[in-house]
This record gives C-alpha cells, sequence and structure tokens, in this order.
C-alpha cells in the first residue's frame, strides 16, 4: 500500500478501528490522488519467460510461455488493459491464471475484470473468505471497507498449506507459512528462476503494513520471512508486493529489523510503557534511512505493540 503511506504522517498514536473515520474505495482514490489513466505499466524481466509488472497497486508478477499466462496479483480492474497489453508485449495472449498472494484491494481488486474475463482465480482459503464479506482494513489513522467481490471475481482453486502449479515447463509453488500480514498470505515460488512473489509479507518500499485485525502480527511476519527464505537460499530473487525487485541479502536485513524492533517494542512493554511512549522513543531509528521515517508508515510500530499485546493475551 505504499500510496497509503503518507496517511501515517497525520498521527502519532494509534487510532482504533471503531474511531477512525471510514472510507470508500472511490474516496480513498480521490484523496491520494492514484491517477489509473496517467500511470503507465513498466515491466522488468527477472528471468527467461519470467516478469515484474509495475503500475499502481502491488507488484504483478507474470510467467508467460507456451502454456499460457500466470499472474500473482492484479492491481485494480482500471489497470487491467494496460497489464495485457504489457502481456501481450513480451509474448502473451489473455491471462490463465491470477494468484491472489492475500485479499486486500490493492493486490486483488483486479479479480473483478480477469474473474468475469475467464481467468482462473487461485488464493489461501481463508483470503478466500474475505473476499466473499465485507471487511474493514484498520490502516490506524482511518479505516477502509472492503466490499465483498461477486461469485465470478472470487477464487475457484483455494489451498491451506502449500499447492503446486507445473505451468510453462517448470514447477511454480504457493506456500502458506502463518499467518503474517493478514491470515491469508500466499508466497509464489517459481522454482525454474529461484525466485519468490512475496505480496505484503515482505515490502521493499518502506516498512510493512501489518493487518493485525485480520489475523496479521509481528512474529507470524518472522516465522513466514524465514521459512520462505529457506526455501530460496541464499541467491534467490525476490520480488516484494511493493518497491523493487531485490534479492535474499535484503530480505535478510528485513528480517533483522523485524526482530530488532521486535525486541525493543517488547523490552518497553515489560517496562510497562504505553503504546504512545513506544511510539515516541522512536525504536526504528537506525533503520529508517533504508525504510523511511517510521512515521511515514502504516503505524509500524503501532501496529508491532497491538500484535504482541494480542499474542500475550493468547498465550
Amino acid at each position: 500500500m505504499k500510496n497509503l503511506l503518507a496517511l501515517a504522517v497525520l498521527t502519532t498514536a494509534s487510532v482504533g478501528a471503531e474511531e477512525a473515520e471510514e472510507l470508500t474505495l472511490s474516496e480513498l482514490l480521490a484523496r491520494f490522488n492514484w491517477d489509473f489513466d496517467a500511470t503507465e505499466i513498466i515491466t522488468e524481466e527477472v528471468g527467461d519467460g519470467l516478469y515484474v509488472l509495475f503500475g499502481v497497486g502491488g507488484n504483478i508478477a507474470a510467467s508467460v510461455g507456451e502454456q499460457g499466462v500466470l499472474i500473482v496479483d492484479n492491481m485494480f480492474p482500471e489497470m487491467i488493459p494496460k497489464v495485457q497489453a504489457a502481456i501481450k508485449a513480451v509474448g502473451g495472449d489473455g491471462i490463465d491464471f491470477a494468484v491472489n498472494t492475500h485479499w486486500h484491494f490493492d493486490h486483488a481488486e483486479g479479480n473483478l475484470a480477469v474473474g468475469p474475463a475467464g481467468t482462473w482465480i487461485v488464493a489461501h482459503e481463508q483470503s478466500a473468505q474475505m473476499m466473499a464479506s465485507s471487511n474493514p482494513i484498520n490502516l490506524v489513522i482511518t479505516t477502509y471497507r472492503q466490499q465483498a467481490y461477486p461469485p465470478d471475481a472470487r477464487p475457484v482453486i483455494t489451498y491451506e498449506d502449500r499447492m503446486r502449479f507445473h505451468f510453462n515447463g517448470a514447477p511454480i509453488d504457493l506456500i502458506h507459512a502463518g499467518p503474517a500480514h493478514t491470515a491469508g498470505d500466499t508466497a509464489v515460488i517459481f522454482r525454474e528462476h529461484n525466485a519468490v512473489h512475496f505480496g505484503d509479507v515482505f515490502n521493499n518500499a518502506g516498512y510493512p503494513f501489518i493487518d493485525v485485525d485480520s489475523g496479521g502480527g509481528v512474529n507470524g511476519m518472522i516465522r513466514f520471512c524465514e521459512t520462505i527464505l529457506a526455501e530460496i537460499g541464499d541467491d534467490g530473487i525476490v520480488i516484494p508486493g511493493h518497491g523493487p525487485v531485490t534479492d535474499a541479502a535484503a530480505l535478510k536485513a528485513y528480517i533483522d529489523m523485524l526482530k530488532t524492533v521486535r525486541g525493543r517494542v517488547l523490552a518497553m512493554m515489560e517496562e510497562g510503557k504505553s503504546l504512545l511512549e513506544i511510539v515516541s522513543a522512536r525504536p526504528t531509528t537506525d533503520f529508517d534511512a533504508t525504510y523511511g521515517p517510521e512515521m511515514n508508515s502504516l503505524g509500524f510500530v503501532d501496529r508491532v505493540y497491538t500484535s504482541l499485546k494480542r499474542d500475550a493475551a493468547s498465550q
């Protein structure tokens, strides 16, 4: 949710979902000047037949080959004609499969266009359930209520832990390593290229947003990242939910950041400090040069604290 990062400048403390202004998608688009017409798709080839498409919303990975086209995430309906044109430019024709890494609008709203056109949509079972109903997304300083998708825009194939495609001459693995960014995240590993699309579990455009209200948490983010790192090893290609394509070294640094901030927040919680005191202590300061000012995130420290407090209460 890169384009929402400026929201957090407006606040330094937690705003509960029940207190925050609830916006519709059209209101979010208007407030943050998302310009579908002016934004073009930029295509980066990361391997023979594997591309990353950048535009409005989450990054798209596309496998293009003799058997057809499989994409991971799909931005917004308004961007789909441009996505299709970019795919055609590299030899594809249509979209056969679309994997949703999770249910959030900036990664899955394109379902509304590709599903009715005949694309087979695939997601984790929990994300499919979320798409079938209206759900609020607590962005800390505002709330967006994502509406239920119609049946033809929802996943027709779901899984629980792992599933495998044999597509375009190579295996493509879908892995759910537990709740992380949400409760239903999927990492997609293109084994031929040793490349993984992480969805929003790994953000290379700033600090991550952790959707605690829908089951995400910092502990799960760390476990998920470590699980996928073990799958791809030191030479893996990492496609983030947002930001430029990177490598396993950046993923390792990201895991280290998550662990360090978690440790600092936990220590202050054990001292009895309040959320406001912890946020004000700026426990991310030495990481801001890499991830940008924490105040420009969607309440990263707030969400770390909130998920740790929830996890402690459940023990």
